[in-house]
């Protein structure tokens, strides 16, 4: 893969910047809307600052949100004030995505300068990887930079088709991290190498499963994830969530390990459960002493036995990857497990690798994200490189 290493002279030439500035926002105050985490901002710092002292002029290019066409509320007015104030530089936010007046915008900018284009998702054609889009973004620029690894997993106009187009082209400092980071997991994990899943749905993270079950020493299961693999099991699950499509593939991986023997990871589910008898933060919480959930009730976090017995596996592992919390962390009554699962990743000796989401949401919200090796920026990125499927937009860069 291309690095910035590769690229030629930049002093003079305008860079097209793929940056993922896809941030939550609140309403914020007099100014309007206001980002209310600049984590992934941050992240792109070091590229932007890379390539300033190289000379370049930069147009910076993300998505915020999936509107469905031009939305003031999606606008990435917020973010150009953020970004701005996090450089103590000027940002400029073009008129739009496309267009004369933006090419006259990029064309006037000098070495250092910063454009940032309207919410690109604001133009239908770059979901659909739209030639024509592609050719206008490519248009603006002599290199072309993709520091965007939350969108390395898309075909996007902005991400593959633009990329395509221009020459000289490189991936940013912080998606050579990420490949490289999680590249690194895959190939030599110092061991004992625990992986822990949790979240919603088996069928999101059955792949991942699949791709560590070998490689792992031990996959710990929670979340709503464990409720299939517990009915697959034959134990009662209430009103949890619990699709039977996952059901189903929950019981061929428990077969497949069983085919595989010792040489697959142990898959290590629930002992005790947390239960609610509905979704909310209202919701009482119950300790269940096992995990044979009732009629009318639903599993919201995994108990303290199980919290503590992964917290152990943890500490003593020597590579850790965590994607998914434990349960409803958002939920204050419910967000035991996943804190004390969080809590351990933070304070292991191990390589710990979060791949983003919510897991590192809930890292954010307990004020443990700087105390972990590597913070995915990418979740579903990050996933699909676990399970060895092709990013395009790293692939573009080879």
């Amino acid at each position: 893969m291309r690095t910035l290493a590769d690229l030629g002279e930049l002093r003079g030439k305008r860079v097209l910047v793929r940056v993922d500035f896809n941030v939550p926002l609140h309403s914020g105050g007099s100014d309007g809307p206001a980002v209310a985490d600049d984590t992934r901002i941050r992240a792109a710092l070091p590229t932007i600052a890379a390539l300033r002292e190289r000379g370049a002029a930069l147009i910076l290019v993300s998505h915020l949100g999936r509107p469905n066409g031009p939305d003031p509320e999606l606008s990435l007015a917020p973010v150009a004030r953020r970004l701005s104030e996090l450089l103590d530089e000027p940002v400029v936010l073009a008129s739009g995505t496309t267009g004369p007046e933006v090419v006259q915008q990029a064309r006037a900018l000098r070495e250092g300068e910063l454009l940032l284009l309207e919410n690109i998702r604001f133009e239908p054609g770059e979901t659909e990887n739209d030639p024509e889009l592609a050719r206008e973004l490519a248009a603006l620029a002599e290199v072309y930079v993709d520091d965007a690894f939350g969108a390395a997993h898309r075909a996007h106009a902005s991400t593959e088709g633009a990329a395509r187009l221009i020459e000289e082209r490189a991936a940013g400092l912080l998606l050579a991290r990420e490949v490289e980071t999680l590249t690194s997991l895959l190939s030599d994990p110092v061991r004992p190498f625990v992986a822990v899943l949790g979240g919603a749905k088996v069928s999101d993270k059955i792949g991942v499963i699949r791709a560590l079950a070998p490689l792992a020493d031990a996959i710990l299961i929670g979340g709503a994830m464990c409720f299939p693999f517990l009915k697959a099991g034959r134990h009662s699950v209430g009103d949890s969530l619990c699709a039977d499509e996952d059901v189903v593939l929950a019981r061929g991986a428990i077969a497949a390990r069983r085919l595989t023997g010792e040489s697959e990871a142990t898959l290590e589910l629930p002992m005790d459960l947390v239960l609610g008898e509905h979704f909310g933060a209202d919701a009482t919480p119950v300790r269940l002493d096992g995990v044979d959930v009732p009629d009318g009730m639903m599993g919201l976090d995994i108990g303290p036995r199980t919290a503590a017995a992964f917290a152990r596996r943890i500490s003593a592992a020597g590579t850790v990857f965590w994607n998914g919390p434990m349960g409803a962390f958002e939920l204050e009554p419910f967000a035991a497990g996943t804190k004390a699962v969080a809590e351990a990743v933070a304070f292991s000796a191990a390589a710990t690798i979060v791949g983003g989401g919510d897991s590192a949401a809930a890292l954010v919200m307990f004020g443990l994200q700087d105390q972990v090796t590597h913070l995915s920026t990418g979740g579903g990125a990050s996933l699909e490189l676990i399970e060895g499927k092709e990013l395009p937009g790293v692939e573009v860069l080879r």
